[in-house]
């Protein structure tokens, strides 16, 4: 398996558009086991996204479909940066196989 946890910033009051972005993008993901999208209670501008994929390909893959091409393109104004990204190696847990 393949993972990767990554913290984003919104741009000052636009987290929830960029939650409802990622969410509705998030439907049909061929190869993703897990997508958890979360908020940081500490930091209002704060989004994590955790992601569990058979694969790294799955993952690379999903970045060229158009309805996720889509969806960056339309949350891109309201992202601020990326503060980091970390790949991990999934070896189970609730809800993974």
């Amino acid at each position: 398996m393949y993972g990767l946890i990554g913290k984003m910033r919104a741009a000052g009051g636009q987290r929830d558009a960029i939650l409802e972005l990622l969410r509705d993008s998030t439907r049909a993901l061929p190869g993703c086991l897990s997508y958890i999208v979360a908020t940081d209670p500490a930091d209002a501008d704060a989004i994590w996204v955790t992601e569990v994929w058979i694969d790294a390909e799955s993952h690379k893959n999903s970045l060229q479909l158009p309805d996720v091409q889509a969806a960056i393109a339309k949350a891109r104004p309201f992202i601020a940066g990326f503060e980091f990204q970390v790949e991990t190696n999934p070896v189970g847990g609730f809800g993974l196989p």
